[in-house]
Order: structure tokens, then sequence, then C-alpha cells
């Protein structure tokens, strides 16, 4: 693991690291943000951009965690809320407010948190995997769990949280892992 920080939120291009695999099991370099008081993680080579959080168009009859679409250099890209997508309570966008761009192969969709904290290294050793919870939870959407710091550290499997029946926003067969 290189960095540890998890504390203020920072705007900036993300500097793709090529050179790590790109599954949770084995390992590599993955996008720290936060929702609340919980700390997140996304692989880093399918994040494109951060940005920050501006006004979208709203899409009529779109479930509440689909805040909408936005032109994103030519490109129309589905905004989706995960504070709303995961129960959490309603999101204040705040100065703070980012979203982060994923690019799932055919598809690119905006995640927005409450803060991006970092970029982190775990070694695969470092990865467990997520608790069962039967049919009434679902985990499906984590790849794994890790601990930086005495932080839990939910690593998302965010591919298949976009393919998703309930998202829709992609064709599970569109999705280049």
């Amino acid at each position: 693991m290189t960095s540890t920080r998890f504390s203020s939120t920072q705007h900036s291009d993300v500097g793709l690291a090529q050179d790590h695999a790109s599954s949770a099991s084995d390992g590599g370099q993955y996008l720290v943000f936060s929702l609340g008081e919980e700390h997140y993680a996304v692989d880093i080579l399918k994040v494109q951009e951060i940005r920050g959080y501006e006004n979208v168009t709203r899409i009529a009859n779109a479930p509440a965690f689909i805040k909408g679409v936005t032109n994103l250099r030519g490109v129309i890209v589905p905004i989706v809320d995960l504070r709303l997508k995961f129960n959490l309570g309603a999101a204040e966008y705040t100065a703070q407010t980012v979203v982060i761009v994923i690019n799932l192969g055919a598809r690119v969709v905006g995640i927005v948190v409450d803060g991006v904290s970092d970029v982190i290294s775990l070694a695969a050793d470092q990865l467990l995997p997520p608790p069962e919870f039967g049919a009434r939870l679902k985990s499906d959407f984590l790849a794994g769990l890790a601990t930086v710091n005495e932080h839990m550290l939910l690593i998302m499997d965010i591919e298949r949280m976009m393919t998703s029946e309930e998202m829709a926003l992609m064709d599970p067969e569109a999705a280049v892992v």
C-alpha cells in the first residue's frame, strides 16, 4: 500500500496506472471516495476523470438515484447519485461533491460521491472477500474489503453495479472487464 490519507477532497485528473491488474482479487490501484462516514474504492483503471458536480438534465420517470444526464464533450453521460442508490439519506451537494466519470467499455457513467480522497495500492493479500448476507441483503456490488489505517474500505465492483437490472445503465454484454 502506498498511501492512506483518506482525508481532504481533491479535484484532479487521475493519472491512470496502466501497469496493474484490474480485478480486486489480484490487488491493484484504487480511487478512494467517501459517502457519508464510509470509504469506498473503485478500480483506478475504470476512472476516466473526476469533475465537480454540475447541474444535470433530469429524465422523466427515472429512479431517484439517477440524477439525469450531462453532455461531456459530446458524450451523453448518465449521472448516478450513490448516496441515494445505497439509501444513505438525501445528498447535499457542496463544493466538495464530485462526479467520478467511469469508463466501462462501450459506456461512460458518472457517479456522484461526497468527496474523493486518494489513490491507493493494495496487494492481493490485503483484500478480503465480501460477506454473504443472503437474499434479503445484497452484497453483489462489493468486490472485496480492506482495512487501511483502521478504516474499513469497501471495494466496489462497478461493472456489476452498472449492469444490474435495477440500474439498467448498460448492456451486460457491452461491459468490457
